[in-house]
């Protein structure tokens, strides 16, 4: 009698601990497309607003390219606006792989110092000048260390815009950065081209800009107008100085585990769909400057566009940033100057 109980209760447990297994599996990763194979989902983040060309282009060229052409076999959800967190935060988030892939700024820069190059001062002319640099060989150079030291893998360059600085009065010579408050990223090159100018620099993250201009904690920040206009800082900013003083890319990057676990088939389908959106990003972004003005100039914004002496000023006060990397970096001189011979 004891022996049938004991196979009863060994039988039932069995059972049990099988519905539980099977109830518990690997939660999305259970969920297969048409063709039966495991599907796959890619979550993006990125600090856009949502009416934002990088937004844009993310919805409307990589999640419909990736998912069409790999056959439902990979989902793409798009979070925008800081929703998986702040810059830095959703970056560790791709590198730790909670996350499995991201539009950043340059944030990792402090880590890997080739990455800041583009957002040197005054080092790119235009638009054509940029993607000549990074869609070439120096774009890969650039990247080179982001797989081996963050465990992210470089997918494609995309534009967040010539940097502005957009105030609450008016910056037309030099003497107008002093004692300005001036929010820039917490990034080492931003700090020092702010202070070079005669600024007082409050480090912020983008998610915190709109209230430190509303409260009146900082005076101005630098952003391309397209962010400007997108997340609504002109309703708290008077005036634009169009100095184009820096160039701030965006890169598109994936986790690198997670991107070596993907079928061969699947990383091509990734990699073409990041380049053709991040393309089309840059297109938006270089076509939308005189949407983007007209409309904050409607809005009551006032532009200010620097003359010769104003723009060799600006210039020149910008040197210190490039003594102190030139310093840091024995590669750093040879750098600009390919760049400024592309």
């Amino acid at each position: 009698m004891k022996k049938n109980k004991l196979f009863v209760f060994s039988t039932s447990l069995t059972l049990a601990m099988t519905f539980l297994l099977s109830g518990c599996g690997g939660g999305e990763g259970e969920k297969t497309s048409g063709s039966g194979v495991e599907k796959k989902t890619i979550k993006v983040a990125h600090y856009f607003a949502e009416n934002h060309p990088q937004n844009i282009a993310l919805k409307e060229k990589f999640k419909k390219m990736v998912e069409k052409e790999s056959n439902g076999e990979l989902e793409v959800r798009i979070y925008a606006n800081s929703t998986l967190g702040a810059e830095k935060e959703f970056y560790d988030g791709v590198r730790n792989g909670t996350i499995e892939m991201g539009v950043p700024g340059l944030i990792m820069q402090s880590d890997i110092p080739k990455m800041g190059v583009p957002e040197w001062p005054f080092l790119f002319r235009d638009y054509d000048h940029v993607k000549k640099v990074l869609n070439g060989p120096i774009g890969e150079e650039l990247t080179e260390d982001l797989d081996p030291k963050h465990g992210v893998t470089p997918l494609a360059w995309s534009a967040n815009g010539f940097r502005m600085f957009s105030s609450n009065r008016p910056i037309k010579r030099m003497k107008d950065f002093d004692g300005l408050r001036l929010r820039m990223p917490n990034i080492p090159n931003y700090i020092k081209l702010g202070e070079s100018l005669g600024a007082n620099v409050s480090p912020l993250p983008i998610s915190e800009v709109f209230t430190a201009l509303e409260q009146k904690v900082v005076d101005a920040q630098d952003n391309p107008i397209a962010t400007l206009r997108s997340s609504g800082w002109n309703e708290v900013q008077s005036d634009v100085l169009e100095s184009k003083h820096m160039f701030s890319p965006n890169i598109y990057i994936i986790n690198s585990k997670f991107y070596k676990g993907l079928t061969k088939e699947q990383q091509k389908i990734i990699q073409k769909a990041a380049k053709e959106s991040a393309a089309y990003e840059f297109d938006l972004m270089e076509k939308s400057y005189e949407d983007d003005k007209a409309y904050l100039m409607d809005n009551g914004i006032k532009f200010t566009k620097p003359d010769e002496d104003f723009s060799q000023k600006m210039l020149k006060a910008s040197q210190p940033v490039y003594d102190e990397v030139f310093e840091k970096n024995d590669w750093a001189k040879e750098l600009v100057g390919k760049i400024q011979a592309e």
